[in-house]
């Protein structure tokens, strides 16, 4: 009898990295295991000391490899595999996550002379403070009619590679010089563990304005300072490598950091988001899948190339090969949940919610759902972390209108849920609206446990919600993709087909619900382009008073 093959899935996010073992016939999860990084996420200071600006989030590349010392052997014992019954292993990142290092690949930062200086860290897919970069990139860019431009729904953000880049050359033009390639974390992590660098096709056009096999030309790039005219040729430049591909195979010192064997196959790189597709079994056109966690991104399929206004980009075989790939999303969803609880709800609450055994979302959550929609009289717009569909612009904040003497922590926590889920249907509308239709709406990710958030979703999108089965749907995805580069499955497709799947439940609209949340939704919208589209520039001249008083 033959043994059964395994992969892993090495699943990145912005906190913690899960590894998953996964059988490669069928998808059964033989085991995982998560590991937290260490040093989290630097907004406020340097593991040394010296403080940060506001909009700043910077990580350590050590917490990475960490990861695979620490969570992929915990993962292969608690499968009791053989370890040479593992014939591949693949990664997704968090993006646009970017990080200056020498041509050996060895991080910036852990240079001693450079250990107290910001930029050569790790910048995070959540570091916001180069919008002012990205604003000139989007005036010069339609100013010069850039052709690649309506690829990224006419803006590019302020997380992405080159917006990021040109703030590090302003801001500390040494550590630029010194730096001889400006690497996305999905690629270094491949390289790290193959020793052969090669850049994913996923993040090189979603988040690197790579369109029809080139970067934006070096005129632009002068254009927006001359020392920038050679980034992408000096800085960028590598082979693109096609997602479900081999990057190579793992190196006997990465074989000594996992417990696995020297010389299986390590797939090329990818977004936590777009690896995700295949393991929701999500990849044919209509069906956007959204990932949801601390942030959301939601991307599909299409058979057609069309220009979204606001999306992040479509590019061609951006999620599977043979089709356009498209990705919209929303910076704040679970850390906004997270933040009103941590620091804005009474330790009453949280007595409360210990003593009927329950976390305080948990408890949160089992108060706001009794409430009809629109009960609570509120309406908030969900921007506490910027809005990265439709408007692309990190430079936005959020907003709570209704509040009264009588209003209950409760009920500001299922206005925030709404809030998010209109942003959701904003997503969706301009999709519609453009010629890409969507028809059908899946999700995945941790949010998944809250049932009344994915109700709630569903009241309000006006459409079922389906659900991943896979709690660690980023790693199984990444699983599935190992499985290809290893040859187990000819393509991506095929292999999610097989090893991918459905949860049993799908969240239908209440249609009273929905009615409601109609009304409230066309006040979100007002209020979304009263403030998301110039009517008032409030929120900029707060942000900018708030820098000023900090500096």
């Amino acid at each position: 009898m033959s043994r059964d093959r395994y992969v892993i899935g090495v699943d990145f996010g912005t906190l913690s990295g899960r590894a998953l073992v996964v059988r490669v016939s069928d998808g059964a999860e033989a085991g995982s295991a998560t590991w937290e990084y260490p040093h989290a996420v630097l907004d406020r200071a340097l593991p040394g000391g010296g403080g940060l600006p506001p909009d700043w989030a910077l990580q350590v590349p050590a917490d990475y490899v960490a990861v695979l010392r620490n969570a992929v052997p915990a993962a292969l014992r608690e499968a009791g595999i053989d370890p040479a019954d593992v014939i591949g292993i693949a990664t997704d990142f968090t993006a646009c996550t970017v990080l200056p290092v020498l041509a050996d690949g060895t991080p910036l930062c852990e240079l001693p002379s450079y250990e107290n200086r910001p930029h050569a860290y790790v910048k995070l897919w959540r570091h916001h403070a180069a919008q002012p970069h990205a604003d000139r990139i989007n005036a010069l860019a339609r100013e010069r009619k850039e052709p690649w431009l309506p690829r990224y729904g006419g803006a590019i953000s302020a997380e992405w590679e080159f917006a990021k880049a040109l703030q590090l050359l302003e801001d500390d033009p040494e550590i630029y010089r010194r730096m001889d390639r400006w690497v996305e974390a999905a690629d270094w992590i491949v390289w790290r563990l193959c020793g052969r660098y090669v850049r994913n096709a996923c993040t090189a056009g979603y988040k690197g304005m790579y369109q029809d096999g080139s970067d934006p030309d070096p005129g632009f790039l002068a254009a927006l300072n001359p020392a920038f005219a050679g980034f992408a040729a000096d800085k960028l430049a590598a082979p693109i490598g096609q997602l479900g591909d081999a990057a190579g195979t793992l190196t006997a010192e990465a074989a000594g950091w996992t417990g696995l064997r020297p010389g299986i196959a390590v797939a090329v790189g990818n977004v936590d988001a777009h690896v995700t597709a295949p393991a929701a079994q999500a990849v044919s056109p209509g069906q956007m899948l959204a990932i949801m966690g601390t942030s959301a991104c939601h991307v599909m399929n299409a058979e057609v190339l069309a220009e979204v206004p606001g999306m992040c980009g479509v590019v061609d075989g951006g999620i599977v090969r043979g089709l356009f790939g498209y990705e919209a999303g929303q910076s704040g969803v679970g850390d906004i949940f997270a933040w009103f609880a941590n620091g804005f709800v009474p330790a009453a609450y949280q007595e409360d919610a210990e003593r009927v055994g329950l976390t305080l979302q948990e408890h949160l959550t089992s108060l706001a759902r009794v409430q009809p929609p629109g009960g609570h009289g509120l309406v908030a717009l969900d921007w506490e972390s910027g809005n990265r569909s439709v408007l692309v612009d990190h430079e936005l904040s959020g907003l709570l209108l209704g509040l009264t003497l009588a209003t209950r922590p409760e009920e500001v926590y299922r206005a925030l849920i709404e809030a998010t889920a209109f942003g959701a249907r904003t997503i969706v509308e301009a999709f519609t609206a453009a010629g890409v239709p969507v028809t059908e709406f899946v999700a995945a990710g941790g949010l998944l446990r809250n049932e009344f958030l994915m109700q709630v979703y569903a009241d309000v999108l006006g459409m079922p919600v389906a659900t991943c089965a896979s709690a660690q749907a980023p790693a199984l995805g990444s699983a599935i993709h190992a499985a290809v580069a290893a040859g187990a499955y000819p393509d991506v497709r095929t292999a999610g087909a097989a090893m991918g799947g459905r949860g049993a439940r799908t969240y239908r609209p209440d249609p009273a619900a929905s009615a409601a949340y109609d009304r409230l939704y066309a006040e979100y919208a007002q209020l979304h382009d009263y403030f998301g589209r110039g009517g008032s520039e409030v929120m900029r001249r707060l942000r900018t008073l708030r820098k000023e008083a900090l500096q």
